[in-house]
């Protein structure tokens, strides 16, 4: 049996830790007399670490997997700029003699987050419960999933309407004049940002609550930036995706896919390859879901709560 050093108890426990078991080497004391100091601290705390710094580290390193696949899916969250461009060669008209400001368009995707999430919480859930006599909620895991498959699903969406767009200003005659306004209906748009607050509140939402769950509590603060950092990073990747596109992908006229001309381009096809990429990631979620295992608390379908629980997609 193995000795691992644990400053909270300072004496010699005994530890079963399952996986990422190489990381164990960190807290094992080799030379009890010169690794520790006669109040049973480390000599030398860089080189002998305690049993919770080394499962704190586990805990985070086997988190990255689920981290990443957020990435992705906030790369589709972020095609505001794009979706400014299209509302403002669309009919934005309410009324006779209101219409809605192209920039203002991105507000819809809040007001659609705040109905999914009321929905969710006071209809899908009081009204699952009822009809399985139970108390019943979505596992977390099984959230992210649809999260991100909701996800490709509004990129799917946003290509098909583009696609119309840009086959109406062909047809009318614009396909010169990115800044004329077709007869076509911005309110398409909202379709997008319909799905896509479904795919926020689920994924978005749903991730949150898995750092705070699976990270231990001392690392809550981390738990707190994990989102917020692959949003970051989803900014950057998304940048660097778009500089891509634009210098690389061109239609059969070799004009960019990302042209400064939205009816000349193919911004369609953009939107076909997040969506394509978006899939993909989903299956990539699948299998880090299915090699990470239960959630901390869940036993079969159990949750700590004691509430039934449908995450059983592993």
């Amino acid at each position: 049996m193995s000795g691992f050093y644990d400053d909270s108890l300072k004496v010699f426990v005994l530890y079963h830790i399952p996986c990422l078991r190489f990381l164990n080497k960190a807290c094992v004391i080799r030379n009890p007399k010169e690794d520790l100091i006669p109040d049973g601290r480390a000599s030398n705390p860089w080189s002998l670490c305690t049993v919770d710094e080394v499962e704190e580290l586990k805990s985070l390193i086997k988190v990255i997997p689920i981290w990443s696949t957020g990435v992705l899916m906030s790369i589709n969250v972020l095609q505001h700029s794009f979706i400014v461009l299209q509302a403002s060669t669309m009919d934005r008209h309410i009324t006779s003699k209101f219409q809605v400001p192209a920039g203002s368009f991105t507000a819809f995707q809040l007001f659609s987050s705040v109905i999914w999430i009321a929905l969710y919480d006071r209809v899908v859930i009081p009204l699952a419960s009822k009809i399985r006599g139970k108390p019943t909620r979505l596992g977390l895991k099984q959230r992210i999933g649809i999260g991100i498959l909701s996800s490709s699903a509004a990129m799917a969406a946003l290509a098909i309407i583009e696609s119309v767009r840009r086959k109406t200003a062909i047809k009318e005659g614009f396909s010169d004049d990115p800044n004329s306004v077709l007869h076509i209906s911005a309110l398409w748009l909202l379709l997008y940002f319909f799905i896509t607050g479904f795919a926020e509140v689920f994924c978005g939402i749903g991730q949150n609550e898995f750092f705070y769950t699976e990270l231990p509590k001392s690392m809550s603060s981390v738990a707190s930036n994990l989102f917020e950092m692959g949003l970051s990073v989803s900014n950057l990747i998304a940048s660097l995706l778009v500089t891509i596109v634009r210098n690389f992908f061109k239609g059969n006229d070799q004009e960019s896919w990302l042209s400064s001309n939205i009816n000349k381009g193919h911004y369609d096809y953009y939107y076909w390859l997040l969506a394509g990429l978006s899939l993909a990631n989903f299956i990539y979620y699948r299998a880090c879901s299915k090699a990470y295992g239960p959630c901390k608390g869940q036993e079969g379908n159990a949750t700590d709560g004691g509430e039934a629980s449908t995450d059983d997609e592993d």
